[in-house]
């Protein structure tokens, strides 16, 4: 017996288009990584115990290199005399060359040591009204610019012009804007590069460690540039010690959260939505570097700015990505 045709009924499945499929997951807004991973190297502080086992271990490996390298040399005096004294003569080196960094580093503190005086007189001088106060800061703040050159026309006339001023304030405010407006723009100036470089690198670095290693060392490299501008030329030690003085400052001032508020107002509102995300993230984080930089230029200046207009983020990054597309 045959069997007619069978008749299976499909349950109706619409065909999956493009236009109907569902949207892939949107990464959220650039964060600035690489920047706010050098803010936290900065944020941390050891430990007493932390610094005791440090400071041992140190102690420890320094001594260790001493005996090995004593005990090197004078067994070369005893088989070789004439390469021993050699070995002797570059160990001496060594030691002059470890001198003179220490001695480097300890200058490098005590000048950033008499900013800070320069600044806590500077506040002295402004709540007491005291114009002799004034008068010492302002001889102190020229002295500090004497063996540079380009400071010579500012200082000379600063001098001119003190003896018109009657109080404290017009001494203050004088010194302000005759001598450090003009520091001002170079510190400026270096701020604006070192964040076009973060954005720049950071954008096109594909790897996170390497990006977060570049903008520690151009940000390190830019406070130290600061602090020389000003009068600080802080060492190794002594920029790593800024660091965390300037974050310090980010954080009482609440300045270092970074929004896509913020770059709207700097890229023509929201461009930074219409951006690849590693070019967001490299704008995000030159904006971090311009807040760390302005921040960096109010640690080492010596006074404080009230004469003069305290630099905008935006301001500066708004310059720093024109100048960042000028080149290009």
């Amino acid at each position: 017996m045959s069997r007619g045709p069978t008749l299976f009924e499909l349950e109706d499945s619409a065909t999956e288009t493009p236009a109907t499929a569902a949207q892939p997951p949107e990464d959220g807004p650039p964060t600035g990584a690489a920047m706010r991973a050098t803010l936290s190297l900065g944020r941390r502080r050891m430990t007493w115990l932390g610094r005791l086992g440090w400071g041992a271990a140190l102690a420890l490996l320094g001594m260790a290199l001493s005996i090995a390298a004593w005990d090197f040399v004078t067994g070369l005096i005893a088989r070789n005399p004439s390469l021993g004294w050699v070995a002797g003569g570059l160990l001496a080196l060594v030691g002059v060359a470890c001198l003179g960094v220490a001695l480097r580093e300890w200058m490098g503190f005590r000048r950033l040591a008499r900013l800070d005086d320069l600044r806590q007189q500077a506040d002295r001088a402004r709540n007491d009204g005291n114009r002799n106060t004034a008068l010492r800061l302002m001889a102190r703040l020229s002295a500090l610019y004497a063996n540079r050159p380009e400071m010579r026309w500012h200082r000379d006339r600063l001098a001119e012009l003190a003896p018109d001023q009657p109080d404290a304030e017009g001494l203050l405010h004088l010194s302000e804007t005759t001598l450090l407006v003009p520091l001002d723009q170079a510190a400026r100036a270096e701020v604006e590069a070192a964040a076009r470089q973060v954005a720049l690198l950071t954008a096109m670095l594909p790897m996170a460690l390497v990006d977060v290693v570049a903008a520690l060392a151009i940000n390190l490299r830019m406070i130290r540039r600061i602090a020389e501008i000003y009068g600080g030329r802080a060492g190794a030690l002594g920029s790593i010690r800024l660091l965390r003085g300037v974050v310090a400052h980010l954080l009482a001032t609440g300045a270092v959260a970074v929004g896509e508020d913020m770059l709207g107002s700097v890229a023509s509102g929201g461009v930074v939505s219409k951006l690849s995300r590693r070019f967001g993230e490299g704008l995000v984080n030159g904006a971090l570097t311009a807040r760390l930089g302005i921040a960096a230029m109010s640690i080492c200046r010596p006074l404080p700015f009230v004469a003069a207009q305290k630099p905008r983020t935006s301001n500066i990054v708004s310059r720093a990505i024109s100048g960042l597309f000028d080149r290009g």
